[in-house]
């Protein structure tokens, strides 16, 4: 054997010792790399800071909050013409490279030194997706460090479609475009797959400084931005001479948009979820973001609603409209004005009104479990106490009368007298039991037992599905679940009966259940009254007719009608219009509800220290 090859054979041997240990060394140096750094399947669930996503009950999207992608394109349906304009513009070496183009790097370096100032970038696709999911825009050597550890890590784990399908459902594009889909709408109205070359390779532009080349801030920069990616896109042969030629002499023909699902499909609900979030999170969960908050609503019924407050008020008046299911204290409906646009203020949930008769239920409940029925007579006739001298509407006394029909015409005397004989202390732990009463204090006064308070409708609403719910209270919310950031389940509202207050014996319960659907079939909530189903319901009218009420349920469902005026002055009409309005209402949403009866009147439960004991009969 020759020296010169036994040279050679040393040389291969050798040479194929050092590759074999390089690559043994890289592939070490690179696990053990990836193991400090985060998972790339954070990718697929990334969310920016502070990004809130609210859902109806049937998971339609009602609003996206904060800077969020507010729609995306599976990265195997991502059009071809949006990923070749973003090639050419952005990383023309994307399909070549395996994360960083150093030969890009040189050549921008080389160009920004001959320049004298930053003119080119040399980051490719993948390392400006490691910088958007896992890292800051500070411009550190530590944070450019990891982002090239971080693009090597995505290239090893992420096909090319799924890099750049990601890449391009979270670039920011300008005004409050996240990713492209949201560009396509807010600058051309359209979706991705109907872009033109022109128009596609106008967003492609945008990536490097969205505020600078935005069309609708600066028209003739981003046409000669959108110049350059056409030249690019040629040199890279991704169109054809008279494809450049025909693109580069198109206007702009912007059909500017507002970012899908940056408006609420109900605001006057979406507003009460953004202030009820801090009652159940954290400030640091809420700055994190990325949650997706399941909430309650039923958005079908909510824009039923809608239509029925604006065609169904009295002239000039205000109106709210709140539906709490009584099994479980979801709010389904919750309307606080006619018009959003016009008022923000939430007359559902911020607004203190006289509830009127609809208050009296409270003075009737306390009676009832104090061993009063609703057979017992009573006297209705004009009397004062303590200086106090109630009316009943239209000066109408009817001398002896049970409780039951005093109730179900609702007789201002006999309910000052029952308040009377069972004490302030029952009425007012009855309200409070049923959440009425707790923000602001009820007084001791003689006119509490006809309205002379102020409550929220929506917690109205909530005590009436309290009854309705055979005595057992649940705190209205509007929200069902919230996913986090990382798919768990960090909060959820409770649904089981046994974790929720039993504010009423069954006993008292059915008793103001019969009572109330007695209200609406003879007495002042006859307008409420449907053909088909059980109703059990109280109208209310505030002193001076300033406000207008009607509160009624059938057994899955507890919905509130408010009319007044923001100035607290008097308004045409009577309870009896909202009573119709709340039949208007359930008219229309009666399809989605089984037909169900009450259950029959109790006599064999009583209420002890919120406990339910039996009584033999």
């Amino acid at each position: 054997m020759s020296r010169r090859f036994q040279t050679f054979i040393l040389l291969a041997t050798s040479a194929i010792a050092i590759g074999s240990l390089t690559a043994i060394t890289e592939r070490w140096i690179s696990k053990s790399i990836d193991h400090l750094l985060p998972p790339t399947s954070k990718v697929n669930i990334f969310s920016r800071t502070g990004t809130i996503e609210l859902l109806s009950s049937k998971g339609k999207i009602i609003q996206k909050l904060g800077p969020v992608t507010r729609e995306k394109i599976k990265p195997d349906e991502m059009p071809d013409l949006i990923k070749k304009a973003f090639i050419a513009a952005e990383d023309r070496r994307f399909y070549k490279h395996t994360g960083v183009d150093f030969w890009s790097i040189g050549r921008a370096t080389l160009t920004n030194i001959k320049e004298r100032s930053i003119v080119q970038g040399g980051s490719t696709i993948t390392q400006q997706l490691a910088r958007i999911i896992f890292l800051s825009q500070d411009r550190t050597l530590k944070r450019k460090l990891n982002e090239i550890a971080l693009a090597f890590k995505l290239e090893r784990n992420l096909s090319k479609e799924e890099i750049i399908g990601q890449y391009l459902n979270n670039v920011y594009l300008g005004s409050n475009a996240y990713g492209i889909a949201d560009a396509a709408w807010v600058y051309f109205k359209k979706t991705p797959d109907l872009l033109k070359l022109e128009e596609a390779a106008l967003i492609a532009g945008l990536a490097p400084a969205p505020s600078l080349y935005s069309p609708l801030v600066n028209a003739d920069l981003a046409l000669k931005r959108r110049a350059i990616v056409l030249q690019k896109m040629r040199l890279e042969n991704f169109i054809s001479d008279s494809e450049l030629s025909i693109a580069l002499r198109r206007p702009l023909n912007l059909e500017p948009a507002t970012p899908k699902y940056l408006i609420s499909e109900a605001p006057f609900f979406s507003s009460y979820v953004e202030q009820e979030l801090p009652h159940l999170l954290s400030k640091e969960q809420l700055e994190i973001g990325g949650l997706k908050v399941h909430t309650s609503l039923n958005l079908d019924w909510q824009l039923k609603a809608r239509d029925i407050i604006r065609n169904q008020s009295p002239i000039n008046a205000e109106a709210a409209i709140v539906s709490v299911e009584p099994s479980s204290g979801l709010i389904r409906v919750l309307l606080g004005g006619k018009d959003f646009n016009e008022n923000q203020f939430n007359r559902a949930a911020q607004a203190l009104r006289s509830p009127g008769s609809t208050f009296k239920i409270f003075t009737y409940i306390a009676a009832i479990e104090s061993g009063y029925k609703p057979e017992d007579i009573l006297y209705d006739t004009p009397r004062c106490w303590y200086g106090y001298c109630p009316k009943n509407f239209g000066d109408r006394y009817y001398g002896e009368v049970s409780i039951a029909n005093a109730f179900t015409h609702s007789l201002n005397t006999v309910a000052v007298d029952l308040l009377a004989k069972v004490g302030f202390e029952k009425v007012i732990s009855t309200a409070n039991r049923l959440g009425v009463g707790k923000e602001r204090k009820l007084g001791r006064f003689y006119p509490l037992a006809i309205g002379a308070h102020e409550e929220s409708v929506l917690n109205m609403t909530a005590a009436y599905a309290g009854i309705t719910n055979r005595g057992i209270y649940i705190k209205p919310s509007a929200i069902e679940k919230i996913i986090g950031p990382n798919n768990e389940i960090i909060w959820i509202h409770p649904k089981n009966q046994k974790d929720h207050l039993r504010a009423l014996s069954i006993q008292a319960a059915d008793t103001m259940n019969l009572m109330l659907r007695e209200v609406v079939a003879e007495g002042s909530g006859r307008a409420a009254f449907l053909d088909n189903r059980q109703v059990a319901g109280k109208t209310g009218t505030s002193e001076g007719n300033r406000d207008l009420w009607f509160i009624g349920s059938i057994p899955q469902l507890t919905t509130s009608i408010w009319f007044g005026k923001d100035d607290n002055s008097p308004i045409k009409g009577s309870s009896g219009d909202a009573a119709f309005a709340w039949k208007q209402f359930m008219l229309k949403i009666s399809n989605d509800l089984e037909i169900i009866n009450f259950p029959e009147r109790s006599s064999s439960h009583r209420l002890v220290n919120n406990n339910v004991i039996e009584e033999s009969q």
